[in-house]
């Protein structure tokens, strides 16, 4: 497991919004696979990063202080130590954006054509199914937009 795969979502994109408004203040090489860093966020936190054992990084920050969680000052070194591994992780989230837009699209239309070979009455009946079982913001959205 790396760095990136044992963060949280939102870790890792505030992590990368650090690296790249140069919030890694301060980077130093131990060795092919630890660095050091001080990172500035609410007040600056001292990182110690272990790319190859990720869950021996250390930050003095409060959320990840005496924990083993990947906070977004470990994944802003992460991203500042190897830069290209930030660019590897911007180019997938894009391609994966991508791809859920391209399936989002596809399941429009077919959700598009299905509903065009329907019936008044077979719409009607489905549209009352949707707001029997549906979550409760369709109907009182619907009801909004169709009564005032």
């Amino acid at each position: 497991m790396g760095i990136i795969s044992l963060a949280s979502g939102s870790s890792c994109w505030r992590g990368l919004d650090y690296y790249k408004n140069k919030k890694v203040i301060k980077l130093n090489k131990i060795n092919e696979v630890e660095y050091e860093s001080v990172v500035k966020g609410t007040e600056n936190y001292n990182i110690h990063l272990d790319i190859e054992h990720p869950r021996k990084s250390i930050c003095d920050c409060p959320l990840a202080n005496g924990k083993r969680i990947i906070c977004k000052h470990i994944v802003a070194t992460y991203f500042a130590a190897l830069p290209r591994k930030a660019k590897e992780f911007e180019e997938e989230q894009e391609r994966l954006q991508e791809e859920h837009e391209k399936e989002q699209k596809e399941e429009y239309g077919k959700a598009i054509k299905c509903l065009n070979k329907m019936s008044k009455e077979e719409l009607i009946q489905e549209l009352i199914q949707v707001f029997d079982y549906g979550p409760e913001w369709i109907y009182n959205d619907f009801v909004k937009r169709n009564l005032y």
